[in-house]
């Protein structure tokens, strides 16, 4: 029954449950985590990719991407062919769903005490500090980036595999604390647009607008990122 689909959305769905997890423990009211701050937030973060990671391999999916920017990038490469990537995209972006659906069953009581609809947004998807079209673009083209060229060469080098999640859960952790203050890293299309959908459809209440006005910049954004970055992996 393992296959690269179950893992890719199995892992995907743990990825935003815990990472969506946090951030809602952070920011809602009356959760006991709540005004953690945001090294909690990148730090939880950066735990739910290697479980993350481990959950994908583990069903079927042993290169666990987790994101359609990798995807995008390891075609590119060469690593995966490009029929493949339809399968990868659609887990990744229906185990995000399901992610998010379960962190908003998990909060239940939270929602209605919290009166701030950005923060119930946040919960879900990311937005910037400032808000500029080009800048935004810019910081998650290069925080995608760094992910996609950091994953390289991690599994480039004489790494041990059983190692390789948790560098690649170091790796997050840094663009997080690094690159993650102008538009909340998402460097992730299925992370952002995935929960994003799910703050659409459910019942939150007090919920406010999903923003889709921004949502397009955290999807083109990683996949222009991934890009870049495997077109210089190719040239080296």
């Amino acid at each position: 029954m393992n296959s690269p689909f179950l893992g890719e959305l199995l892992g995907t769905m743990i990825l935003i449950l815990l990472g969506d997890g946090v951030v809602a423990a952070v920011l809602l009211n009356k959760s006991k985590a709540q005004n953690a701050g945001w090294i909690v937030i990148t730090s939880g973060w950066a735990f739910a990719v290697v479980i993350g990671v481990f959950v994908a391999q583990a069903f079927g999916s042993p290169s666990a991407h987790l994101n359609p920017a990798v995807t995008f990038a390891q075609a590119i490469l060469g690593n995966i062919t490009w029929g493949e990537v339809p399968v990868f995209l659609a887990a990744q972006f229906l185990g995000a769903f399901i992610g998010a659906v379960l962190v908003f069953l998990h909060y239940l009581p939270h929602w209605k005490e919290t009166e701030d609809q950005g923060l119930k947004l946040a919960v879900f998807s990311t937005g910037p500090a400032i808000r500029n079209t080009g800048t935004n673009m810019v910081s998650e083209i290069i925080g995608t980036f760094a992910l996609v060229f950091g994953v390289t060469a991690i599994f480039a080098g004489e790494v041990s595999p059983a190692l390789g999640p948790y560098l690649v859960g170091v790796l997050v952790w840094a663009i997080g604390l690094s690159l993650g203050g102008p538009t909340g890293y998402a460097i992730n299309p299925a992370r952002d647009l995935g929960p994003r959908l799910a703050h659409l459809v459910l019942p939150i209440p007090g919920k406010g607008n999903s923003d889709f006005g921004y949502g397009w910049i955290p999807v083109v954004g990683p996949l222009v990122g991934a890009a870049i970055a495997a077109a210089l992996l190719l040239a080296l």
